[in-house]
């Protein structure tokens, strides 16, 4: 196991214990979260190392793979993933002329295909040989390994997209080097995060399903993301919701907590979540969206 000796937002070296947490989805192990006491980051602390983590992926469930089932779930999930990659087009580049995008953690390429269908030239990086082989096949692209993004030229994108890949990425700094020397100046970085301030977090507790310890290193605030992203030069420009995040991660945290009538109780505290955050904006899942301004010298 590997330790965080000082935040990766603010470099303070003062954490406390902020809750014991059990791998609900594949292990049953349990794992610590620890908060900064500077500026509230909370991290998974220790949390597996590069050797160690890979097991923790090993489930059919987990990336993302064509599903060819014809069941009445298989078709009403496929039903809600089109709108939601629809959605998520649509957030990611309102306003811009196609240009080229970068995806990163792509899964089996539905949101590049959307993207290559409106003119944008696509790249992909995705860990899952399954998943990338299949995106490759489907898009006609070469999808590259995360350790290849330093192989990529600078300034060549125009959007740069993380759905809920940032959590997972050992170190964000680095991360966000990559994706500064990546993005073109005024280019648009968008990036989906679970909220741990959401209504469905603070009801759930160490059962949210968003937490998803150890293959969530990092578990962030809006303000988290926006202060290591000011880091680094970017800035903020707006925040969208995903709305029907707050329904999926309901509904395994509800079987976390009991399989009675979960699915009935899981679609009730979606719904409180998103009308609770239609006021204070704490979406169950938020996207947030940065750019890289001009430096003026």
């Amino acid at each position: 196991m590997n330790q965080h000796k000082n935040c990766p937002i603010c470099q303070s070296n003062h954490f406390v214990e902020y809750l014991t947490v059990n791998d609900y989805f594949l292990t049953n192990e349990e794992f610590h979260l620890q908060k900064c006491v500077s500026c509230g980051f909370i991290v998974t602390n220790p949390f597996p190392t590069s050797d160690e983590i890979g097991r923790y992926y090993q489930s059919e469930q987990y990336y993302s793979h064509p599903d060819k089932k014809n069941s009445l779930m298989s078709r009403i999930y496929n039903f809600i993933k089109s709108l939601n990659i629809d959605y998520k087009y649509k957030v990611a580049t309102s306003g811009l002329i196609a240009g080229t995008i970068l995806d990163i953690g792509c899964g089996s390429g539905d949101f590049l295909l959307k993207a290559k269908n409106n003119d944008w030239k696509i790249r992909g990086i995705e860990p899952d040989d399954r998943a990338a082989r299949f995106s490759e096949s489907s898009l006609g692209i070469n999808i590259i390994h995360p350790k290849q993004i330093v192989e990529l030229e600078n300034t060549q994108f125009d959007v740069i997209t993380l759905w809920h890949v940032l959590e997972h990425v050992e170190d964000i700094n680095e991360q966000a080097r990559q994706l500064k020397r990546l993005l073109k100046t005024n280019g648009r970085l968008v990036i989906a995060l679970p909220n741990i301030n959401s209504f469905d977090a603070q009801y759930y507790g160490k059962k949210w399903a968003g937490l998803d310890v150890p293959r969530h290193l990092y578990h962030f605030s809006f303000q988290n993301i926006r202060q290591l992203m000011e880091n680094h030069g970017f800035k903020f420009l707006k925040r969208e919701p995903l709305l029907f995040d707050a329904y999926y991660i309901s509904l395994l945290s509800q079987r976390y907590r009991s399989r009675f009538l979960y699915p009935v109780l899981a679609v009730l505290l979606g719904l409180i979540s998103n009308l609770k955050a239609k006021k204070s904006r704490e979406y169950s899942s938020n996207i947030y969206i940065f750019y890289l301004p001009e430096i003026v010298k």
